[in-house]
């Protein structure tokens, strides 16, 4: 390819011009070597000729249409300034698009527009991108350096530069916004507090410029610290020059710092009353620049964001309240006004108002400062002088005094930012953000841009160092040959400015001396440097220099090098400021212990000198050797990450919104180094096509013999190597093929000519097929013609001939006729002759062949006899002679036999048969071994079974043994008797042994009389300690009690009187403001333009982001809501005495309501407290009725003395010789009455008993049941049982119960065995009786005590905790008032006191509400109760009572002690036989568990449940399970167990969902059966708006106790989490193939026009072969799998539609939003595939019988798309075809679109006007708001509703299969 070929005729190329710098023409005339000219045709007609010396003066060549907007300046052809210059104007001015990448270079170019492109939305687009998948773009760059870092584990870090106004700031906080949306965590909320320091740190360190309106005047490079999950965890902020000198100084239309703005805009606020600051026109530091506002920006407004981002950061008010007061001193200062006076000397006035002001912000003395401000101390060796100074110095002093003191506060805020968000754990990595200044450049240049020009060109080197690495390695990689590349080195400028007796060195020498100066340093650059390549002297001046940058030559004036590289301020002002009475701001101008440590991120500021000691005198760095060494730590740290650049460019000096001035643009594409890098990548291969790309895109120019589809790299080798001669224009890689620059371009211009000639060809074809058309038509018409003639003869000869065969056909047809009658006639008598003939012939043979036949058969039967009988002979001959020969050859065998088995081969074949027998029986011990483990698990079965029975027959058991104990008491009075006999005839033998009982029962009675009194002094004791501990207690409690309340009352009355001084000083306050007010209106001073002074109480925006959820009603929302509106509201006025007026007529109407509402509770609970008295009456009676048992009980113990006595009478008797019957009849006597005594006990603790259980069945019986009890009376019941139940009141009464029944079985035990001892041991067992009894009562109620004070105790404790920490708020709420100012606290006292009224309001409401909801509960109850107990017609009230009463008594046993289970079904089942046996039919369909099996049912039917185990059943079949559980409960009436069951699957349903979170099957089964178990509540709820809908025998099986309407609500919230859950999982599967299979698979049979263009990416380009080939097939196979999932299930279909619909969404939004951010994906066969990709869908969901409305509504805009992306761009009909079909798609989306539609080869671009048109007409829309939306919420999810869908299936059809492994569950 000679350059011949490539300029020539119509070759497209580049001239230069003075106003556009570069302007495209064509070549008019072929280039030949020697020509001196080219005569041009520029684009706008004009011819112009230019003139050449040689070829290097060629003009550059523009690139192919194809390259034209590509998103890569690299991916160019031509790589040169003008392809730049003209790519990225095209981008910017045609596609609207800012960011274009230029290798490793983002170029982002400002717009001066909002734009949306950085919302929530797009961040998560970009989120997991590769950095080539997507439209260039600054979230592609700080996604690139995230996903290096977390994949990598490698630093890195984003360098964002350009000149002022460019856009650094905004790039690099968007960067920073991404970092902290994709690293955040909701737990530290890191992220938010470093993105709070933006606000901060533009308001003191930006500013208004000429170029900028928020430019930034420091550099800054913050390091965002990751731990090893990659979560933000903490930042470091280094600042480096911040421009002090803008502080006093600003030029024409600038501004300062915008926080001297924001105070003055907001000084009416009460906290910056004392600052005492006003217009900014007021202050000379504000007025220089005569542009105190900036439009669009309201300073207030910044101010409030700037008081918020401060609140975040911690800034405490004290901190904020000092920094403002630093801040308004230096404005303040600049109003200092100094005058000059004779002898060169310099004073202030003494009426100067301002000085006065800055010493009391300050805290400093004001006679010190005005003295030092006009004087400086000298120090000599033997004395210190003062020397006034002239008004030029003392100026100068005061401005280097306001400067250090605003570089100070800048440098604390800066330190304590870095505190706040300091790491709080283990660092892992970092991604830094530099933002620096660019290159400057202006007519006059200083200090400033000659260390910011030093900056960049340290970055400069290390990005061209770092270009050129990448470019290696990709060569490296690709494994292809490469020279040495040689790039602009700036080492050797770097060198002239930093090294030694270099610039700064010079400088800071210059500094040291004395009287060093300027002017004798510039002398000293032009001796040292002058000669070098980078240096030189300007000619027409002395003071300047100029130094050779990469960018450009920079002429610096040397005026003020040396005082600002000095930056000295005198030690007389600094000392005064140390001395200030704020240690905030003496702390700022402490020395420093030891010299500045870059380490800590500071920015690089001078501090001061130190004192000066005497003889020693010490230097302090230079600003510019600290800069120098602060920049070296940065490079280091830059060199030790991984960069990314960004490059800002200004379009434009005038700030309009994409406006591309070519000269401006040029002009920074050079000092950013965005040439450099394209002049690296042209020196190289810039172009890289991949293999595939490229055999796709020139397969045109191969030849068809040389195309092999299976060797794509084989078959471009060879093309390649015929289509360019020379080897070194091109280079194989492994996967690349790399051209050198221009390459591409003429592969371009030979497949252009192709296809040229092609064209030409299919012309000339269809020329000639056009004209032999044209001669077929005129031959067809000819034709035609002669046709009609010849038709005309034919039909006249055609009817003649017609008329002549009609009349030859009637003669025909009437003979024929004629002669057929006469041969039918005939052939009739013929026919009939025959038959007849043939028929005598047929019966005749017909008796020959019956006969025959019957013989045949005789002789048969006959034959048969006879070979039988023939057979049978033969047969027995035969049998006898084989039985004959059978023993002959046994005997022969029977003896080989006995020879055989003596053999060893024998042997052999007996063992290999008991091998085989051996391994028979093996297998069946291994079947029989099988049987025992089944048989052993049903005995374990049957043990369990067992053991139930057991525990049913326990009551069989004991009643057997009370009987075997009466048989017992028989055989005892028979023995009795025998004694008694035995007695009669052993008499003298008995008086002996009664005078031995005597004799011993005498010493026992003595030995436990001591003992009883002994242990009778030990319990007195024991009581009386008992006692006077209580005692104490209650005493010590009631006095911490009273001293808590008596502090506390002491605390609200303090609090209360500083409310009231509060008031006091509010009035106050207002008064004096109201003084001033009417003094400012007498003097008119107010400024015409200042703002009207108002106050405005800000809340903190987390606070307003956060809520709760609340249980409220919601008419109870609605007034909470209203109750807010009005504190905002009253919060947002002014805060006068009428508002607080109002406040307090507020504060009393929510009293009023609070003492309503509290009347109403107060009343309930006197309706509580008499239903409380009557119970509390009858457990008086109760008690009253144990304590006469206990007397009785003495009395009982009395009779037994008298028992004894009578033994001893007896003995008396029996010794003085009495009948020998009387002393047994009066024993016999005795025993029969202690037998009354006990019986009548007995039956009086059973009457007790039964009168306790009768009060528990009232109670219940009113609560559940409600017969014959007044319907009103049950709210109040219900509530005084639970509160019973809560004071342990129920508790207390069964625990004494149970002890009276403790004492009376001792008592009854104790009386059982006196008939066995009274004759052995005689008084001995009443007194053992005694001490048992009385050892049981004093155990039992010194527990009762130990108890009542541990519950007493806890209560206080509880108590004083409440107080404590109602204490320790009102101390914190009092602390807080007291920091603020006397109308804030009198704003906070009263938000505080509404605050807590409408919080006591609401509890308020939320009891009252509760208790409704209670009331109704009980009433539905009742009625349900009611209705079931009416319906048992056949049995009467007085049966149906006790019935009921004792399903009661049993609930309220249950509910006072844990009794074991089998007693309560022996309580239960009774009750309820009669009702079973009734209504036996409508119980069958529920199944019974034991409730121990609770959580083993669980657990089978949901936790350990396995979807495929419900193949084959029923659909939903677990949630018929589950409801017929349900239903016993329910028929039971076990409030309990249903709510237990009830809770237990919903708590089960969502464990196992969430074990299972990513299994599509479990999720899509629990989520069809909780639907499934919803619709089933809802059916036989009873309500008639389901049942309606049911069968009567459905009907029949309805829930009669219980209302689920509660439960229905849960499993319906759990359905719909349930359903977004399983969306999620659809959407994680289904996202990544999206884009893939509906964008980037050719299924159309479409190819793609041109490359990626990625290069030197390949860290970050996924090479997932799944992804790269997945197809539309692949997502409709996935889609139905899903489908076939839950259809499987029985999901219903409504709901199925809900999901795929879903899904079709997700497709769309998807498929929308990657081609909103693509621009490869914008072109004409892009929107084809589009539509062949939509038809799949649509066919497959017409396939599933789930295509509808709603999916069509769902797929629309996508159709859209793809129209809009095929129709024509070009005519006014046109745009309104755009206009009428585009209805779904926003205004911003269709002009995206068209922005970045690329045509195809041979269609035309699309104009710019044409879009303006379609913008225009779109801007008519209705919905404004809406229309500016760019991408579509993928995360969106539609509203799942749950259709009701009743089941026919009937519940007792329902069986439960063995697989479920419910065996224990008993079917009713």
């Amino acid at each position: 390819m000679t350059t011949q070929e490539l300029y020539s005729k119509r070759a497209r190329v580049w001239v230069r011009d003075p106003e556009v710098v570069w302007k495209g023409g064509e070549l008019t005339k072929d280039y030949k070597e020697g020509d001196k000219e080219l005569a041009i045709e520029l684009e706008d007609g004009t011819a112009v000729t230019l003139k050449i010396k040689n070829k290097d003066e060629l003009p550059p060549l523009r690139n192919p249409d194809i390259l034209i907007g590509e998103n890569d300046l690299t991916s160019l052809s031509y790589l040169h300034e003008p392809a730049v210059l003209f790519n990225l104007q095209e981008r910017f001015t045609r596609s609207n698009a800012i960011y274009t990448y230029c290798g490793i270079v983002l170029v982002a170019i400002n717009p001066y527009e909002e734009l949306p492109l950085y919302g929530e939305d797009v961040i998560q687009a970009y989120h997991g991108q590769d950095m080539g998948a997507m439209d260039p773009h600054i979230f592609a760059v700080a996604e690139e350096a995230f996903k290096r870092m977390s994949r990598f584990e490698q630093d890195q870090s984003i360098i964002v530069s350009g000149e002022s106004g460019a856009g650094k700031t905004v790039s690099a906080k968007y960067a920073m916004r991404y970092f902290a949306s994709v690293g955040g965590t909701a737990e530290t909320q890191v992220e938010k507090k470093v993105l709070a320091s933006n606000p901060i740190m533009e308001a003191i360190g930006n500013a208004k410029t000429t170029r900028n309106d928020n430019s930034s005047r420091f550099g800054k490079f913050i390091e965002i610290a990751f731990n090893k999950i990659h979560h933000i965890v903490g930042a470091n902020m280094r600042t480096y020059l911040l421009e002090k000198s803008r502080v006093v100084f600003q030029a024409s239309e600038e501004r300062n710092y915008h926080i001297f703005y924001q105070l003055c805009a907001a000084c009416n606020l009460p906290e910056l009353q004392n600052l005492r600051l006003a217009h900014p026109d007021m202050f000379f530091y504000t007025q220089q620049g005569e542009a105190p506002t900036v439009d669009g920006i309201d300073d207030s407004q910044q101010f409030l964001d700037l008081r918020d981002a401060m609140s975040l950061l911690n800034f405490s008010n004290e901190q904020q309240k000092y920094i403002f007061q630093v801040i308004g001193a230096v404005l303040h200062f600049g109003n200092v006004e100094i005058v000059p006076e004779k002898h060169e000397s310099s004073k202030i006035e003494s009426d100067n108002e301002n000085l006065p002001i800055v010493c009391d912000l300050l805290g400093v003395e004001e006679a010190q400062m005005k003295k030092w401000l006009c004087n400086r101390k000298i120090v000599t060796v033997r004395e210190v002088l003062t020397k006034p100074l002239t008004h030029s110095m003392a100026t100068f002093s005061r401005d280097a005094l306001s400067k250090r003191i605003y570089a100070e506060v800048f440098n604390w805020i800066v330190q304590h930012i870095n505190k706040m968000v300091i790491p709080t754990e283990k660092v892992l990595n970092f991604i830094g953000v530099l933002d620096i200044y660019g290159f400057e450049m202006f007519e006059v240049n200083s200090f400033e841009q000659f260390c910011i020009n030093y900056a960049n060109e340290k970055l400069q080197q290390q990005f061209t160092q770092h270009v050129f690495k990448l470019e290696q390695e990709e060569y490296v990689r690709e494994q292809i040959e490469w020279s040495f590349i040689d790039f602009y080195d700036n080492q050797p400028c770097i060198d002239m400015i930093e090294n030694k007796l270099g610039i700064l060195d010079l400088l800071d020498e210059e500094c040291m001396l004395p009287k060093g100066s300027d002017d004798n340093w510039c002398q000293k650059l032009y001796d040292k440097h002058t000669g070098k390549k980078h240096f030189s002297k300007p000619r027409t001046s002395r003071t300047s220099f100029v130094v050779h940058h990469f960018a450009d030559k920079v002429e610096y004036q040397s005026e003020g090098f040396v005082e600002k590289n000095r930056d000295q301020v005198n030690d007389e002002h600094l000392n005064i400021l140390r001395a200030s009475q704020y240690e905030f701001i003496a702390n700022l101008f402490k020395q420093p212990a030891e010299p500045v440590d870059l380490n800590k991120g500071k920015s690089a500021q001078v501090k001061p000198l130190r004192g000066v000691s005497k003889g020693h005198k010490t230097f302090k760095k230079s600003v510019g050797s600290q800069f120098r060494d602060s920049l070296r730590y940065l490079m280091s740290k830059l060199n030790m990450t991984t960069p990314h650049y960004v490059r800002c460019i200004k379009p434009n000096d005038f700030k309009k919104a994409f406006d591309y001035e070519p000269k401006r643009a040029v002009e920074q594409l050079r000092a950013c180094g965005v040439l450099e890098t394209i002049r690296i990548s042209a020196a190289g291969y810039p172009s890289r096509w991949t293999y595939p790309e490229f055999f796709t895109r020139y397969r045109v120019l191969m030849k068809p013999k040389d195309v092999n589809r299976n060797d794509v790299r084989g078959t471009s080798e060879k093309t390649l190597q015929k289509l360019i001669s020379d080897p070194d224009k091109y280079q194989f890689g492994k996967t690349k093929i790399f051209f050198r620059a221009g390459q591409v371009a003429y592969l371009e211009k030979l497949r252009a000519d192709k296809l040229r000639a092609a064209c030409i060809l299919m012309q000339k074809t269809v020329r000639c097929w056009v004209q032999w058309r044209k001669y077929q038509r005129i031959r067809n018409s000819t034709i035609i013609i002669q046709k009609y003639a010849r038709g005309l003869l034919a039909r006249r000869l055609v009817k003649y001939m017609r008329r002549t065969s009609a009349a030859t056909c009637i003669q025909r047809r009437w003979k024929g006729y004629h002669q057929r009658q006469k041969y039918l006639h005939i052939r009739k008598a013929i026919v009939t002759i025959q038959s007849y003939t043939r028929g005598m012939y047929g019966r005749q043979r017909y008796t020959v062949i019956l006969r025959e036949a019957r013989a045949t058969t005789i002789q048969r039967y006959a034959r048969g006899w006879m070979a039988r009988k023939r057979h049978r002979k033969v047969l027995k001959a035969i049998i006898l002679l084989q039985c004959c020969v059978r023993r002959m050859r046994a005997r022969r065998e029977l003896k080989q036999l006995k020879i055989e088995a003596r053999s060893v081969e024998h042997h052999r074949k007996v063992q290999k048969g008991m091998e085989n027998k051996i391994i028979t029986l093996t297998q069946k011990i291994e079947e029989m071994k099988e049987k025992s483990v089944k048989a052993k698990e049903q005995e374990v079965t049957i043990q369990k079974l067992n053991s139930q029975v057991i525990v049913l027959e326990k009551t069989q058991v004991e009643a057997k043994e009370a009987t075997k104990r009466a048989n017992e008491a028989e055989t005892e009075i028979e023995r009795l008797r025998r004694e008694l006999g035995e007695v009669t005839q052993h008499r003298d033998k008995l008086a002996t042994d009664l005078e031995n009982i005597r004799r011993q029962s005498e010493e026992a009675s003595k030995d436990h009389e001591a003992e009883s009194a002994k242990l009778k002094e030990d319990l007195t004791e024991k009581e009386n300690q008992m006692k006077e501990q209580q005692v104490q207690m209650e005493e010590r409690m009631k006095e911490e009690v009273a001293a808590i309340r008596q502090e506390t009352a002491k605390e609200i009355e303090e609090e209360r009187s500083r409310h009231q001084k509060l008031l006091q000083d509010y009035n106050r306050m207002e008064q004096r403001c109201e003084n001033l007010k009417e003094d400012m209106l007498a003097l008119q001073s107010a400024p015409p333009g200042a703002p009207p002074r108002s106050r405005a109480i800000r809340t903190d925006s987390n606070e307003e982001n956060e809520s709760g959820y609340g249980t409220l009603s919601t008419s109870t929302t609605e007034d909470a809501e209203n109750i807010e509106r009005e504190i905002m509201g009253e919060e947002l006025a002014s805060m006068d005495m009428s508002v607080f007026l109002k406040l307090q007529q507020r504060v009393r109407t929510l009293e009023k309501e609070k003492k309503q509402l509290q009347d109403l509770m107060d009343k309930n609970e006197d309706n509580n407290k008499n239903i409380a008295s009557t119970t509390a009456n009858e457990l008086q009676v109760t008690n009253n009725q144990l304590q006469s048992l206990k007397e009785e009980n003495a009395s009982l113990k009395g009779d037994l003395a008298a028992r004894i006595n009578d033994l001893v009478t007896l003995r008396a008797s029996l010794q003085g010789g009495s009948g020998e019957d009387e002393p047994m009849a009066i024993l016999t006597k005795q025993l029969a009455a202690l037998n009354e005594e006990n019986e009548k006990h007995r039956k009086e603790v059973l009457k007790l008993k039964t009168e306790l259980a009768n009060s528990g069945k009232v109670i219940n019986n009113n609560k559940d049941v409600g017969i014959n009890t007044d319907v009103d009376l049950l709210p109040d019941l219900s509530p005084e049982v639970e509160e019973m139940s809560k004071d342990g009141g129920l508790q207390m009464a069964y625990k004494s119960l149970k002890m009276t029944n403790h004492l009376f079985a001792a008592l009854s035990a104790s009386q059982s065995s006196l008939q066995d001892t009274v004759h052995k041991y005689g008084s001995l067992a009443q007194t053992h009786n005694d001490m048992q009894v009385g050892q049981i009562i004093l155990e039992k109620e010194i527990e009762a005590l130990k108890k009542n004070h541990e519950h007493e105790v806890q209560q206080l404790r509880e108590e004083m905790d409440k107080l404590r920490q109602d204490n320790e708020r009102q101390q914190e709420i009092i602390g807080q008032n007291l920091q603020l100012t006397p109308e804030a606290r009198v704003n906070q006292v009263a938000q505080h006191e509404i605050s807590r009224l409408t919080n006591e309001n609401l509890d308020l409401l939320e009891q009252n509400e509760y208790l409704e909801k209670h009331v109704k509960k009980l009433k539905k109850q009742l009625k349900a109760a009611y209705k079931r107990v009416t319906q048992s017609q056949h049995e009467s009230i007085s049966s149906a009572a006790p019935s009921i009463t004792s399903e009661a008594s049993s609930m309220v046993s249950n509910s006072m002690a844990p009794i074991p289970h089998n007693h309560v079904n022996e309580a239960q089942h009774p009750s309820h036989s009669p009702l079973l046996r009734h209504k036996e039919y409508q119980i069958l369909g529920m199944l019974e568990y034991q409730p121990h099996d609770e959580q083993r049912f669980i657990k089978s039917i949901i936790t350990d449940f396995q979807p495929k185990h419900a193949e084959g059943h029923l659909p939903g079949l677990p949630a018929y399970v589950i409801f017929m559980c349900i239903r016993h409960a329910d028929y039971m009436n076990d409030d309990r167990k249903v709510k237990s069951l009830l809770a237990g699957v919903i708590n089960g349903i969502k464990k196992t969902v969430k074990k299972h979170f990513e299994d599509f099957e479990y999720v899509s089964f629990w989520l069809t059966n909780t639907i499934r178990l919803l619709h089933i509540l809802k059916q036989y709820s009873g309500e008639e708006n389901f049942s309606n809908q049911n069968s009567d025998r459905q009907n029949e099986h309805c829930l009669r106790n219980f209302d689920l309407s509660e439960y229905r609500q849960v499993m319906n919230d759990l359905g719909v989490h349930i359903y977004q859950m399983m969306v999620r999982i659809i959407e994680n599967k289904i996202q990544p193939m999206i884009v893939p299979s509906m964008l980037e698979s050719d299924s159309a049979g479409l190819t793609t026009n041109k490359p990626t263009g990625l290069r030197g990416r390949s860290a970050s380009v996924s090479e997932d072969y799944e992804t790269r080939h997945v197809s539309i097939d692949s997502l409709i196979k996935q889609l139905a799998a899903y489908l076939q999932v839950m259809s499987k299930h029985g999901m219903d279909p409504e709901l199925t539609k809900q999901v795929i619909k879903q899904c079709f969404y997700l497709v769309t939004a998807s498929t929308i939003n990657n081609i909103l951010l693509r621009k490869d994906m914008c072109h004409w066969s892009k929107g084809v595939q589009i539509r062949y990709n939509m038809s799949e869908l649509e066919e497959w969901l017409r396939s599933t019988r789930m295509y509808d409305m709603g999916m069509e509504e769902t797929l629309e805009p996508l159709v859209q798309v793809a129209q809009l992306l095929q129709v024509k761009k070009r005519t006014v009909d046109d745009v309104d075809l755009i206009c009428e079909t585009c209805t779904k798609l926003t205004v911003t989306q269709i002009v995206k679109i068209l922005n970045l539609y690329t045509p195809d080869e041979y269609e035309k671009r699309t104009e710019v006007s044409f879009i303006r048109k379609v913008q225009a007409r779109l801007h008519k829309r209705p919905d404004p708001r809406r229309e500016t939306q760019l991408l579509i919420d993928a995360k969106h999810t539609f509203s799942v509703v749950f259709p009701y869908n009743p089941s026919s299936v009937l519940v007792t059809e329902i069986n439960v299969p063995d697989s479920f492994s419910l065996q224990f569950l008993r079917k009713m």
